[in-house]
């Protein structure tokens, strides 16, 4: 008996292993993890996909989206996590290659200025670790890429670009616009809504009422006490005081009319969405400039994130070129 039931099961064996290799596995695959993308000498495995996903996903179920927007939501999340995984993978093979490391000491330190940042003691740390899904070895060997990560894009990017005062220069007067100072407008309001369900007479009351206050204010009266007595807007107990807005933060409508007020003036009366309102332009301030001195730093870091953000893509690019990569569907 012995002796007819190995060739059985070293025949079995076989049979499973070939499946296994050949991708055609059915209810064995189910048994075991697989491979989702080869990163040259390294693997990615459903697992660890998964296990990445993990809270994204609980997310996304928890946001109760509808059944089809989900699905899409997930396909493309699970293809953005694979990718970042792939490129985290690349990366870290390059810092092996290159030999870069880093010391466990800078380790501590980070970890302990995210917990003085964040007013955490390390028990609490390890509990907001948990919550999330990770233990604090996990989370310090993520620590520690991020570290390698950032020592190697140091040495293959950021070490090779350049900012030049002529490209400084080129885009102040590019953006003059922008350092050339910015009013702001100090707005009060008053408001009398009027219910979306109202009916023609009560549209004529809200009117006519508003009417009436610009009336009282033509006449002298104090718009901070018109407004505490009459506007149903959130800012009446503060005299209808809405702050300082560049015209870029207000809608189209007010920026026509805020543009052709002058300081103290009443505008017209707005209809809009939630009623009937007015403004009262109190001052207009004028933001002080920045000449190409006191932009200089500014710009500097401006532009040499943008160069280390693009040229970072193209050396990833290259990196993957030169790679041997495989997602498996």
């Amino acid at each position: 008996m012995r002796g007819r039931l190995f060739p059985i099961r070293c025949f079995s064996f076989l049979i499973i292993l070939f499946a296994l290799l050949s991708g055609s596995v059915t209810g064995y695959a189910e048994l075991a993890d697989r491979i989702v993308a080869i990163v040259n000498d390294d693997v990615i495995t459903l697992s660890e996909l998964n296990e990445a996903l993990e809270p994204y996903v609980r997310k996304i179920s928890e946001a109760g989206y509808q059944p089809d927007v989900e699905r899409e939501m997930r396909f493309k999340l699970r293809q953005d996590i694979l990718n970042n995984m792939i490129d985290e993978k690349l990366t870290y093979q390059e810092t092996k290659r290159l030999n870069i490391s880093v010391d466990e000491k800078e380790i501590d330190q980070q970890i302990e200025q995210i917990k003085a940042e964040h007013f955490l003691t390390e028990e609490e740390l390890k509990k907001a670790l948990v919550a999330d899904g990770y233990t604090l070895e996990e989370y310090r060997d993520q620590i520690k890429e991020q570290a390698l990560r950032i020592r190697l894009i140091n040495i293959e990017v950021r070490s090779k670009i350049a900012v030049t005062d002529k490209d400084i220069r080129d885009y102040y007067e590019k953006h003059k616009e922008d350092y050339q100072g910015t009013p702001k407008y100090h707005l009060y309001t008053i408001l009398v809504r009027v219910p979306p369900s109202a009916n023609a007479d009560q549209k004529k009351a809200a009117l006519e009422k508003i009417e009436s206050i610009v009336k009282e204010l033509k006449s002298g009266a104090n718009f901070d006490e018109l407004a505490k007595q009459h506007s149903q807007d959130v800012t009446a107990t503060a005299g209808g005081d809405l702050g300082l807005f560049t015209l870029d933060e207000l809608s189209a409508e007010f920026q026509g009319t805020v543009r052709q007020m002058a300081e103290g003036q009443i505008s017209p009366v707005l209809e809009i969405p939630k009623g009937y309102q007015i403004l009262m332009l109190k001052e207009i301030q004028k933001i002080q400039g920045k000449t190409l001195e006191d932009a200089r730093s500014e710009i500097h870091e401006r532009l040499h994130r943008e160069l280390v953000e693009k040229e970072y893509k193209a050396w990833l690019k290259a990196l993957r070129e030169r790679s041997y990569v495989k997602i498996i569907q």
